[in-house]
């Protein structure tokens, strides 16, 4: 297996030798990791990508115009073990990224979801068995959390809570405690236990699982990083299962306006693509990380609400308004945000992208777009299976 010289423990952005090192990207060629494929190639590695190009994300293109053209890309699926196999030749080290993404499309397509997510993983690690790497850098999701992490008002943390539904009693949505106060919403920090609310979220805990058992008996290095909220342009717009902001660009763009379920208070945590790109390459590179998982995330928290108003203001709609529908979704959480700290202290990880900056770069990019807006045909299909309420 080759080795690599790295100049500065933290700073791995100028690199010796990294051209020695060949990375497998699996899932390269989609919004995050064309970014990834990008970075890892402005730090010198070659870089291969296993993609299988499914429609709902890339629609009939056999390869996205914005993959940078250094990048050796085998249309394959993920669960082919003969694929998977030829494209860990001469490979020194692994991201993986292959996965269905999408809670609520994976609270009916259960085969679908757990076969390429779980399947996928099983495969590729059984593959790297008789090919190991140095280092394989798994994406984990904050959806592992399920609710986030809570302070009740007498000042105990509360790692268990539940998401109200609110009903005709004129309850909020927000978790409660035992005597029926709100709870109070901090950032999540890794220590916080997995509470698995959706297929997807299940998915991602076995991937990251999967990752950690696998490595070290096979002399290989495992690292998690649980992704809060990406977002950028590349964004698929026609998959309304894709990321909340693209989900947004996409109705905006079609004039029609953002649907938010709820009441539109939820806080969630948005992070820009490139520093996501920054936190992977840097992931592969630094020593000390094997074994463990880190947030990924801005460390600040916003209302979806606050967010769709900032996106039409950015794309030139301040006059279009949130549709807040005031129904909950199963599997949906209401508030996870991002306690960056053990990110910030082992990958020397912080954010840089401002979300105003962010923002305009994703309306400018939108702007050059056409995207089919099918945000209805995907409530449809849940309120059909029960799942919106």
């Amino acid at each position: 297996m080759k080795k690599m010289l790295f100049l500065g423990a933290r700073s791995p952005n100028i690199c010796k030798d990294a051209v020695m090192e060949r990375v497998l990207v699996t899932g390269g060629a989609g919004f995050i990791g064309r970014s990834v494929c990008s970075e890892l190639l402005r730090r010198g590695y070659a870089v291969r990508v296993l993609d299988s190009l499914v429609e709902q994300v890339h629609g009939d293109c056999a390869r996205p115009a914005d993959l940078p053209l250094e990048v050796e890309l085998i249309n394959a699926d993920v669960r082919n073990g003969h694929a998977v196999g030829k494209a860990l030749a001469g490979i020194d080290s692994v991201i993986h990224l292959a996965a269905e993404v999408g809670v609520g499309q994976s609270m009916y397509e259960l085969e679908r979801y757990t076969s390429v997510n779980d399947l996928g993983t099983a495969v590729l690690f059984e593959r790297l068995i008789d090919r190991p790497v140095r280092r394989v850098v798994t994406a984990s999701s904050m959806s592992i959390y399920g609710e986030g992490l809570y302070r009740d008002q007498d000042g105990a943390l509360v790692e268990d809570a539940e998401r109200q539904s609110a009903g005709d009693d004129g309850r909020g949505w927000d978790p409660l405690d035992a005597h029926g106060r709100p709870l109070i919403p901090l950032a999540t920090p890794e220590w916080k236990r997995p509470s698995l609310a959706s297929i997807y979220a299940l998915n991602k805990y076995v991937q990251e699982r999967t990752t950690h058992i696998m490595t070290a008996p096979y002399g290989m290095e495992g690292v998690c990083l649980r992704l809060f909220n990406v977002y950028g342009p590349g964004q698929a717009l026609s998959n309304p299962y894709t990321g909340v902001l693209a989900i947004f660009a996409s109705r905006l763009l079609n004039g029609q306006r953002p649907m938010i379920f709820e009441d539109g208070a939820q806080r969630r945590d948005f992070v820009h693509v490139a520093d996501v790109a920054r936190a992977f390459a840097d992931a592969l590179a630094l020593p000390g990380l094997a074994g463990g998982s880190f947030n990924i995330g801005s460390g600040q928290d916003r209302s979806v609400t606050e967010v769709a108003l900032e996106l039409a203001k950015a794309m030139g709609k301040d006059a279009v308004e949130p549709d807040i529908v005031g129904k909950g979704r199963v599997g949906d959480i209401r508030h996870c945000f991002c306690d960056t700290s053990k990110a910030e202290h082992h990958l020397g990880f912080r954010a840089q992208q401002d979300f105003g900056v962010g923002l305009a770069e994703l309306a400018e990019w939108v702007a050059r777009q056409t995207a089919e807006d099918r945000v209805g045909e995907a409530r449809a299909q849940l309120e059909a299976r029960g799942l919106v309420a």
